[in-house]
């Protein structure tokens, strides 16, 4: 092997090898189509052809390869079941059997995930390792690994590792056709061209061929030019997205092209190629996107959350919205009825909507067919069983179409081997027979997508390219934009992969700190090289301030670098505030007036108008999650089915009257369809609350003589002179017999569960409280009657806040509603108030544009 020296300038570094190679091959009487030219990454080869076309124009030329793509041009011998491949679908698969076979299948879905990585590592250790010196590197690799023993804290973890290294050790890997004699033949020369450090299969292959082999570092260490490098520091990751973008942009826009984008941190780098492409700049992504960041992924992984037997009504929302076979006035119909009744689990709400397919003809009808489709996805299956279905029910649904036509599509049907015939690479795998679930098979094919790379097509010379750091090395951009240059995600010291100590790491030939430390220095010397140079870092993230990357503040320190101006451009923008909205709503007709609709009207006139006259509505969320407002509904429904029942047995004793509270909560809660466990944290505290109401309860009927007469009384009222009906619903009704031989009088009760002091404070004097005055509106005229708030704590402390001169209010009440309404006719403008707070949680803020008022 001979090491070529070279300067530092790239041109001729490339000019010295291809030279070297030349007049080697003249000596030897060696055809150049023999010769072999080893790149450290795909993308050199191309650069590596062109700088021998500018210095050869004539004349055969060498053949540019990497490793892999060289490799991949020889047959390889049919694959063994238990082999490691690479191929995350097929080694899944294999890795499950493994850890069944070392005594860990219990912790099979733990360990996983765990072992592939460990494998990967391995793998790349041990290919390296020329076939015939593989038996003598195994011996040390073994006693490197500790034993799990039985009671040792990292028995799983040791004993995966071993697990790891036989299964590596006992599988073939693709570059060893390198090794053999038609790879030998096949290059008589062999020139490695070496990246930002020692490629060990490159070093492998150079020993191989002994005095045919040839290496050139193609390392550069020119001088900076620090009057070209420029810093941005941002406020945010926005912030930080928009100035990069506008750095392209003014690099391009002075004809500096090709620009080199740096994937520091690929979220960003996408925010910012999003920005480019709304700028119509085409891009080159050299690295590529996750497969399962994909709307393809998205689409499939959503049908099947949706298939799992306790799937929830939004998880199988998100599918049907992206399912082409379903109308999207059914979906938006099925959504409708999903909200309005709560029912965020679906299993219940399609049996529910079943028995009311008469009445809901176009939901059951939806409802029905997609149960049809989950339920072919629920049985346990092999593998190749779980294609076929996956693949018939992608066709039934029409979404196979869109994802063959879509090109990321194209990639995960490929990915998880559901395009035909591809499946048959899997059914000779190791543990491809055994039975599925749904669950172990979601998992899989997340796994699978979230190992997978789609790289889109982008047209040929694009003005900019993005690329990982580590692919600088040896290519000539105009300008290079390096964003994410943080202390974050550009650490000073790069973490290695894996939980191997630094003796395993030395001894395996895995990646070390230094050896990685030493990379990232040499590949930020290359982007540093470029002729002009923006690096930007956001100052804060989170909440908490970020400082710039080490690499960062060494340019600060030693002046090599200037601070770069926003190279944003400012636009003047007219102000154009909005107007405070009044509306004439004379027009409309209300026909009902409920006590919340007018609390509307009392608290801003335009909420009144967009929230019930024109009946614009929030969507209720079908998340699951038991909030404060849900346990107030089924507070409410627990205590009418107590007093319903109560009413039933007046003569219950205390123990009686618990039983009866405890079964009117059991019935509320399925009533409601509430799980124990979503309402585990409300639950927790019944015992007290029980007690609590129990006590006042036995108090509330012998100081006041009074006797529960009905719950939930939904009560109507036509307001005299006017066409508009007053609706309400009271909580509780009772009877209050007076002492002497008076009539009897009623008690008008509404439950709270809020503070105590919030609702001492809705009874005092000068309230603007009207709830009760407008439930006493809804009883017959003169009906003798009180009303009064029962705040029902949850720590087991039930007072009642009485209304005083409820019946005063009530005719005041009534007055002002009549003149409110009187005035709306007449067209009186209802006005956006934009006071209090109220402000701050209402939903029509969007609408009346509170804060770009004049």
């Amino acid at each position: 092997m001979t090491v070529i020296a070279a300067d530092d300038d790239p041109a001729q570094l490339w000019a010295t090898a291809f030279a070297w190679l030349r007049t080697r091959a003249q000596r030897q009487a060696v055809p150049l189509s023999a010769a072999v030219v080893l790149v450290p990454y795909a993308q050199l080869m191309a650069q590596a052809r062109r700088h021998w076309q500018a210095l050869f124009a004539q004349g055969f030329e060498p053949r540019f390869e990497t490793t892999r793509n060289w490799a991949g041009q020889f047959a390889a011998p049919p694959l063994e079941a238990a082999e490691y491949t690479g191929e995350r679908a097929r080694d899944t698969l294999a890795a499950r059997v493994l850890l069944e076979g070392a005594g860990l299948g219990a912790h099979a879905e733990l360990l996983i995930g765990p072992l592939l990585d460990m494998a990967g590592q391995l793998a790349a250790a041990v290919a390296v390792v020329e076939p015939a010196r593989r038996a003598a590197w195994a011996e040390q690799a073994r006693a490197l690994l500790p034993v799990g023993e039985e009671g040792s804290p990292l028995r799983l973890e040791a004993t995966a590792a071993r697990v790891a290294l036989e299964w590596v050790l006992a599988s073939r890997h693709s570059c060893d056709v390198l090794f053999t004699a038609p790879a030998r033949a096949s290059a008589r020369l062999l020139l490695v061209v070496e990246g930002l450090q020692p490629d060990p299969l490159a070093q492998a292959l150079l020993a191989h061929w002994g005095d045919d082999g040839y290496a050139v570092p193609l390392r550069e260490s020119a001088p900076l030019a620090p009057a070209r490098i420029a810093l941005h520091a941002a406020e945010d990751a926005e912030a930080e997205a928009q100035r990069a973008a506008a750095c392209v942009l003014a690099h391009l826009g002075r004809q500096r092209s090709p620009v080199a984008l740096v994937a520091v941190d690929r979220a960003l780098t996408r925010r910012v190629s999003a920005l480019l492409q709304q700028a119509g700049v085409p891009l080159q992504d050299e690295s590529g996107w996750t497969l399962s960041t994909t709307r393809a992924a998205a689409q499939l992984m959503a049908l099947l959350r949706a298939a799992a037997w306790g799937a929830s009504s939004d998880e199988v929302l998100d599918w049907l919205k992206h399912c082409p076979a379903a109308a999207p006035a059914a979906v938006r119909a099925l959504e409708r009825w999903l909200r309005r009744h709560g029912a965020h689990r679906w299993k219940l709400a399609a049996h529910e909507l079943a028995a009311l397919a008469g009445r809901h003809p176009l939901e059951a009808a939806l409802a029905a067919q997609c149960e049809d489709w989950r339920t072919q996805l629920h049985a346990r299956r092999p593998l190749a069983d779980w294609l076929a279905a996956l693949r018939a029910l992608l066709q039934a649904t029409l979404a196979w179409t869109a994802l063959e036509g879509d090109p990321a599509g194209a990639a995960v049907l490929s990915a998880l081997h559901l395009l035909p015939g591809l499946d048959i690479g899997l059914r000779d795998a190791a543990g491809a027979q055994q039975r599925l679930d749904l669950g172990e098979f979601t998992r899989w094919a997340s796994d699978v997508l979230e190992c997978a790379r789609h790289r889109p097509e982008y047209p040929a010379g694009a003005p900019v390219v993005v690329l990982p750091l580590a692919q600088l090395l040896g290519r000539e951009f105009a300008a290079l934009v390096m964003p994410g240059c943080d202390e974050k995600r550009l650490p000073a010291v790069p973490e290695p992969p894996g939980a191997w100590s630094a003796a395993q790491r030395q001894a395996l030939g895995l990646p070390t700190r230094d050896s990685l430390l030493q990379a990232q220095r040499l590949a930020w010397g290359c982007a540093l090289k470029s002729p002009w140079v923006d690096v930007l870092w956001r100052a804060g993230e989170g909440g908490e301030p970020l400082l710039p990357s080490a690499l960062v503040q060494a340019l600060q320190l030693e002046g090599l670098a200037t601070d770069g101006a926003d190279a944003c451009t400012p636009r003047a923008v007219a102000p154009t505030p909005v107007v405070r909205p009044a509306i004439d709503a004379s027009a409309l007709q209300l026909q009902q007036l409920s006590s919340s609709a007018y609390d509307d009207l009392r608290q801003c006139p335009y909420r009144f108008f967009v929230r019930r006259l024109l009946r614009l509505q929030d969507d209720d969320e079908l998340d699951g999650q038991v909030d404060k407002r849900d346990f107030g509904t089924w507070l409410h429904a627990v205590l009418q089915h107590f007093h319903e029942a109560l009413a039933q047995d007046p003569g219950a004793d205390a123990g009686q009257r618990v039983t009866l509270m405890d079964a009117a909560a059991e019935r509320a809660q399925h009533q409601l369809r509430l799980q124990p466990g979503d309402f585990l944290p409300y639950r927790s505290g019944w015992p007290e609350l029980r007690k609590g109401y129990l006590d006042w309860l036995v108090q509330h009927e012998t100081g006041l003589a009074a006797r529960f007469e009905q719950a939930e009384r939904h009560v109507r009222q036509r307001l005299p002179g006017l066409a508009v009906e007053l609706v309400g619903s009271l909580d509780r009704v009772d009877r209050l017999q007076p002492a002497g031989a008076g009539a009897a009088s009623h008690l008008l009760i509404d439950y709270k569960t809020e503070g105590a002091d919030k609702t001492s404070a809705r009874v005092q004097p000068g309230s603007e409280d009207t709830q009760l005055a407008f439930y006493a509106a809804l009883m017959p005229p003169g009906t003798q009657l009180r009303a009064a708030y029962v705040n029902v704590g949850e720590r087991g402390a039930t007072r009642l806040y009485e209304q005083a001169e409820v019946l005063a209010q009530r005719e005041q009440l009534l007055q002002g509603i009549a003149d409110d309404l009187q005035r709306i006719a007449g067209g009186t403008p209802l006005q956006a108030l934009g006071e209090g707070s109220v402000c701050e949680w209402c939903n029509a803020r969007g609408l009346c544009r509170r804060d770009f008022w004049t």
